[in-house]
Formats: C-alpha cells, sequence, structure tokens
C-alpha cells in the first residue's frame, strides 16, 4: 500500500488541514507522498520534513503567529493600497512570508526530504500546470502560494508561477498517477458548502474559481480506478463568513478550526475503520 496525503488550496481555511493531519497522524497513518498546492504546499512541506504528530503543535504555532503578526499579508492599508496602485497587479509583498518559510524551513531541498513531496504552480510563459519535485523547498512553496492579486508572481529559475489552485486545487489525480493505492484527501471545506447566484463582482470570480475547483475534483474523484481506496475528510469550523471578500486576511479562530476539524476528523477516519 502506497499512501498519499493530498493537502489542497484554499487561503487562511488552510488552518483546517492542520487538524485532518492531527487527526491521521494521532492514529499512526503515515504518507509515502505529499502532493500541495497553495496553502496545502505550505502545510505539506511542513509534514514532510516532519512526518509525526509533533508537526501538528509546529503548524498551530505557525497559524497562531500569523492571526497576531503580518507573516503573510505583512502591509497596513495604506501600504497595501500604494502597492496596488504602484503594480497594478497585487496588494501585497511576498517577502514576508518568504521570510517565514526560510525561518521554518531553511535551504532544505525538496529532494532531501524524508518523505516525497510534490508542489503544484501555475506556469504562466507555459501556462501549464507544473509540479516542484526537486530544488528550493521554500521556492515551490512561494510559487504555489502566489494568490493572483493578493501576491505577485513568483520567479523560480527563468519562469513566472501563479498559484497552484489556479491550475489544480484538489490534486486527487496526481496522487493516483503517481502509484498511490490510499489517498487522505485534506480539503478545506469549500467543496461541501452550496453555491449560490453572485451578487457583487468580486462574488462572479469566487462563484467561478469554485465551480471550475469542484468539477475537476469530482470527476478525478468518479475516475479513480477500482483498487484505490479514497477518503476525502470533512472540515469544520467553516461558514459564510470565509466569502467575504476580506476573508483571505482574516485568521481569527484558527485555532478553534484545527481542533473542531481534528474532532471531525477523527470520528470520520473511525467510523471509515481506517487504520495504519
Amino acid at each position: 500500500m502506497t499512501t498519499a496525503f493530498v493537502l489542497g488550496g484554499g487561503g487562511v481555511l488552510g488552518a483546517v488541514e492542520v487538524g485532518m493531519l492531527g487527526a491521521l497522524l494521532d492514529r499512526g497513518v503515515r504518507p509515502d507522498l505529499v502532493l500541495g498546492t497553495s496553502v496545502g504546499a505550505l502545510n505539506g512541506a511542513l509534514l514532510a520534513q516532519d512526518p509525526t504528530p509533533a508537526v501538528v503543535d509546529r503548524l498551530t504555532a505557525l497559524w497562531r503567529r500569523a492571526a497576531t503578526t503580518r507573516d503573510v499579508y505583512g502591509d497596513g492599508p495604506v501600504r497595501t493600497v500604494r502597492r496596488a496602485v504602484a503594480t497594478g497587479t497585487h496588494l501585497y509583498s511576498a517577502s514576508p512570508l518568504t521570510r517565514r518559510l526560510r525561518g521554518e524551513l531553511g535551504a532544505t531541498l525538496i529532494e532531501d526530504l524524508p518523505v516525497r513531496l510534490e508542489v503544484c504552480a501555475a506556469s504562466i510563459e507555459r501556462a501549464a500546470e507544473h509540479w516542484f519535485t526537486s530544488g528550493p523547498l521554500v521556492d515551490a512553496v512561494v510559487a504555489s502560494a502566489a494568490v493572483p492579486g493578493l501576491l505577485p508572481p513568483a520567479k523560480v529559475g527563468d519562469e513566472h508561477f501563479l498559484d497552484g489552485g489556479v491550475v489544480n486545487s484538489i490534486p486527487l489525480g496526481r496522487a493516483v498517477a503517481q502509484g498511490a493505492t490510499r489517498v487522505f484527501v485534506l480539503q478545506v471545506g469549500r467543496i461541501d458548502r452550496p453555491l449560490t447566484v453572485p451578487q457583487r463582482p468580486w462574488d462572479v470570480a469566487r462563484v467561478s474559481f469554485e465551480i471550475a475547483r469542484r468539477h475537476r475534483f469530482h470527476r478525478e474523484l468518479a475516475e479513480v480506478p477500482d483498487g484505490v481506496e479514497v477518503h476525502v475528510l470533512p472540515a469544520a469550523g467553516t461558514s459564510a463568513r470565509d466569502d467575504r471578500i476580506t476573508s483571505h486576511r482574516d485568521f481569527r479562530d484558527v485555532e478553534t478550526r484545527i481542533e473542531l476539524t481534528r474532532t471531525a476528523a477523527g470520528a470520520f477516519l473511525d467510523d471509515a475503520g481506517v487504520v495504519a
């Protein structure tokens, strides 16, 4: 059996993935392969570096710090507006996130991690899905998390990248293609919530992206071959609050989200009879 953890994108909702990891690791389930997109790449990178229950405390501390500092979107409103006007493309600098990741991950190379990790990003020049499987870990995560409009495109080598969620937000099919026979999907709860007709301009973009995300995921789920076991873990602690235009900066209650999801995911795994 080859066990893969698929960690999807979803911004601040990525905190719920920490709860899912806690439930899995509590039960002795360890990954042979980790695939991450966007915030899932960040969580997945720390997991691949330390695939033990201790990583849950480490990730919880990281998310707690994000709630009280400017480690992700580091600027105040004045500098944010100035940057938006000056660049015309993004609101925030990637420097705070890059510094925090370097503090956590150092100069680690993907190929040196104890668990195999693959990180998804969207190549601008090739208009293609790109998988980082080697090279500097921090560069790959920053590229995967370069949310369009919020952060600038990330340059790695001679190529520029945007958030991996643009091309593959929940990479279940990639896990199957890479030989996984048991897959745990760590998603942030958006695929469970009903969509409604958008009423505002920013809702149009959000709903459009959700349709694309869910369409691909459900298609890949339907195409999973016989003999491959898939578990889509439940998220908890999400709400309509997460659909607001300012929700990307709302790190309130991240610890509550983590604990609620850890409980929900644990119950799900026990009901499914999942064992290590």
